[in-house]
């Protein structure tokens, strides 16, 4: 998180944007006096900021068939940095924008929701990475610490963490979590964690 200060909003930005493919903020873009993403993201890009003329004629319209005035309050939702496209916002009608590699969306959970159904198609995507779960019920993370750092080091392009769950006396455990892009190591990795599993007496259970 970080505070209302455009400084600190622009330097996160700017640090983010440069080290990762894409980057999204949430909230600050509504009509109050708090509300300065909109502003700080323009400023991270080296851009001005006005009221996009797509945004404006939407707003007005959905305002004057709620019967609601276009305040100028109001009309601070239609600002969007220069250069930057609109992110459709189907919930309460004031969009969201994409400047760059970076997507600004609205705080409102239901609403940024919404708005990622607009920029999903925009996202170049690379190789999918699988998932796979080992449950061993009844075990402890020390129980499997020793093979488990053992497998993860012979487990290359591999991700493993281990989740204990207490659920209740008799439902507790570790959940071994094994990631990757790679089919063929994926499966060798589950292999070795059902093995691990089922060496200290307890037989695993697979989600995926």
């Amino acid at each position: 998180m970080v505070a209302d200060v455009q400084e600190e909003i622009v330097a996160a930005v700017n640090e983010l944007r440069a080290k990762y493919t894409y980057v999204f903020t949430t909230g600050g873009i509504g009509p109050t006096h708090d509300d300065i993403t909109a502003d700080a993201i323009a400023a991270a890009f080296g851009v001005g900021i006005s009221e996009h003329p797509d945004a404006l004629k939407d707003m007005a319209e959905r305002y004057a068939k709620m019967g609601t005035e276009f305040t100028a309050p109001r009309r601070r939702m239609a600002r969007v940095p220069h250069g930057a496209s609109l992110v459709a916002n189907p919930v309460s009608g004031a969009p969201g924008f994409q400047t760059g590699n970076v997507f600004t969306l609205a705080g409102v959970p239901s609403i940024a929701r919404a708005m990622l159904e607009d920029i999903g198609p925009r996202l170049e995507t690379g190789a999918v990475v699988h998932k796979v779960t080992v449950r061993g019920k009844g075990l402890r993370e020390g129980d499997l610490a020793e093979g488990l750092g053992a497998i993860a080091k012979e487990a290359p392009g591999v991700t493993i963490g281990s989740y204990p769950w207490y659920g209740a006396i008799d439902d507790h455990g570790v959940a071994l979590v094994a990631r990757s892009a790679d089919a063929a190591a994926l499966g060798a990795a589950q292999a070795k964690l059902e093995a691990l599993t089922r060496s200290l007496g307890v037989e695993p259970e697979i989600q995926s």
